[in-house]
C-alpha cells in the first residue's frame, strides 16, 4: 500500500522508511514561523534556562498582526520581538510594514515543495498550496523549538479532495473552499491532513491554491496541500532560498476519506454568522445591508484579488453608508498594484487603502465594528467579536462578492453587477 503525502513527508523527516497513521515521530523542522506573538513566547523560551536560540536560522519573525502599533501596549511588544532576534542572531526577520506572515513566506522563498513548516499561528496551513506540510502549533510548542528544534508529531490521517471542472464567472477559489467547509463541517477534516487535487486544482495558480490552503483550518485540518506541480516550480524560480525536493502522494495511497467536487456547479458562497461553515449560495442572503466591507488579509489579499474587485469598481461609486477597506498582503502586492494601476480606481470608488498588516482581521485596531454593524469580508473567519463589538456581525465572502456589494450596499451577486 503506498504512502499519503503527509505520511512520506513525516517518515522523510524521521529519518524512517515509513510512518503509519496515528504513530508519533520526533521531527526537526526546516522553517519555524511567529510573529507578534514571539514577544510571549520569548518569555516562554527564558523560562526553559536555555541561553541561545539553537538553530536561529530555521526561525522567520513577521510583525504583522497589530501594525503600526495601535497601543503602548503593542508598541513595548513589538520592542521586546526586535530586541529579541537581534539577541539571538535570527536573521529572517521582517518588520512591519512588509505584511502579512502567511504572503511573506512564500514571497521572500522560505516555503517549498516537501519543506515540513510549523509556525505559532492556525493559518500557517497556508504553506502547503507550495507543497509544503505546514501546520499551526501553540505558543509553548514554538519556545521548545526555540530551545531544542525538534518536536513530536503524530501522523495524521489524510483527506483527499478532488475537484472536477472548470470555475464558472464570478467564482473562485473563496467560493470553493467556503463550499467545501460549509458540506463537511467546521471539524469535518479534523486533525486530517487535506490533499486538494483534481483538473479544477491545477488549473489555479498559486494564490488561489493559498486560498484553499489557508482555510483547510477552518475545516480543522492539520494542513492542506496541493502537491507540487508547475505552476509551483513557476512561482518559485528565482525567489526559493535554497534547493527543495518535492512530495508527492503514491498513486496507490489509502485515504481516510475522499470527497468529489464538480466545480462547474458551483456559484458565489457566503457564509452567516457566526461560524465558517454556516455557508449558503449568496442568493439566500442577498439584499442584506452591509455598513462595511473588508478586502485583504492573509486569505484574499493578493493581486489578483485586487484585480477581482477593480474589474466591478473601476468608474464606479460604493454605496453611500459603506466603508470599504483595502488591505494589501504585503507591500510587494502593494507596489505591484500601484506598478499596475489598481490603485486610484479603488480610492476613486471610495475605498481605503490601509497598510499592508492583519489589520482588521483580529479586532485589535483598523475597522474595529461598532454594536449591531455587518461586515462582509474576504477574511477566514467571522466568529462572534471578531472584528470588535460581539453585537456586530460577520459574513465571508469572495473578493468579487465583496467589490459588488460595497457598490450595492449589500449583499449582491457578483455576476449580475
Amino acid at each position: 500500500m503506498g504512502q499519503t503525502f503527509a505520511q512520506k513527508v513525516l517518515a522523510r523527516k524521521a529519518g524512517l522508511e515509513r510512518v503509519e497513521v496515528g504513530q508519533i515521530v520526533e521531527v526537526e523542522p526546516d522553517v519555524c514561523l511567529s510573529h507578534d506573538n514571539t514577544a510571549a513566547i520569548a518569555k516562554m523560551f527564558a523560562a526553559i534556562g536555555v541561553e541561545r536560540v539553537r538553530h536561529p536560522e530555521r526561525f522567520v519573525v513577521v510583525l504583522d498582526h497589530t501594525v503600526p502599533a495601535a497601543t503602548e501596549k503593542y508598541a513595548q511588544g513589538h520592542a521586546e520581538v526586535r530586541a529579541f532576534v537581534r539577541r539571538h542572531g535570527i536573521e529572517r526577520f521582517y518588520d512591519a510594514g512588509v505584511g502579512i506572515c502567511h504572503q511573506v513566506l512564500p514571497e521572500k522563498g522560505w516555503a517549498v515543495p516537501g519543506a515540513l513548516i510549523l509556525g505559532a499561528d492556525s493559518h500557517t496551513t497556508t504553506y502547503g498550496a507550495l507543497g509544503a506540510f505546514s501546520a499551526g502549533i501553540g505558543r509553548s510548542e514554538m519556545a521548545a523549538l526555540l530551545a531544542t528544534s525538534k518536536i513530536w508529531l503524530k501522523t495524521p490521517r489524510s483527506f483527499r479532495i478532488t475537484v472536477e471542472g472548470a470555475l464558472g464567472p464570478g467564482v473562485s477559489a473563496k467560493d470553493l473552499i467556503l463550499h467545501i467547509i460549509g458540506s463537511i463541517g467546521a471539524d469535518g477534516a479534523l486533525y486530517a491532513s487535506v490533499e486538494f487535487a483534481g483538473e479544477a486544482i491545477r488549473a489555479m495558480d498559486v494564490g488561489s491554491r493559498m486560498v484553499l490552503a489557508n482555510m483547510a483550518a477552518e475545516m480543522g485540518a492539520k494542513n492542506g496541500v496541493v502537491p507540487a506541480d508547475d505552476t509551483t516550480l513557476e512561482f518559485l524560480e528565482g525567489r526559493a532560498q535554497g534547493p527543495f525536493d518535492p512530495v508527492l502522494p503514491d498513486d496507490d495511497a489509502a485515504y481516510d476519506r475522499e470527497l468529489r467536487v464538480d466545480a462547474s456547479r458551483l456559484v458565489p458562497q457566503v457564509a452567516r454568522p457566526h461560524t465558517v461553515d454556516n455557508v449558503v449560495p449568496v442568493e439566500q442572503v442577498a439584499g442584506t445591508k452591509i455598513d462595511q466591507a473588508l478586502l485583504g488579509t492573509c486569505t484574499n489579499g493578493r493581486l489578483e484579488d485586487l484585480r477581482a474587485a477593480v474589474a466591478i469598481l473601476r468608474g464606479r461609486r460604493i454605496a453611500e453608508g459603506v466603508r470599504m477597506l483595502v488591505l494589501p498582503a504585503s507591500a510587494e502586492v502593494l507596489v505591484d498594484a500601484l506598478r499596475e494601476g489598481l490603485i486610484e480606481p479603488l480610492v476613486t470608488a471610495g475605498a481605503q487603502i490601509l497598510n499592508p498588516g492583519c489589520g482588521p482581521c483580529l479586532g485589535a485596531h483598523q475597522g474595529v465594528l461598532a454594536p449591531g454593524e455587518v461586515c462582509l469580508s474576504t477574511a477566514n473567519r467571522n466568529f462572534k467579536g471578531r472584528m470588535g463589538s460581539r453585537d456586530a456581525e460577520i459574513y465571508l465572502a469572495s473578493p468579487a462578492t465583496v467589490a459588488a456589494s460595497a457598490l450595492a450596499g449589500v449583499i449582491a451577486d457578483p455576476r449580475g453587477i
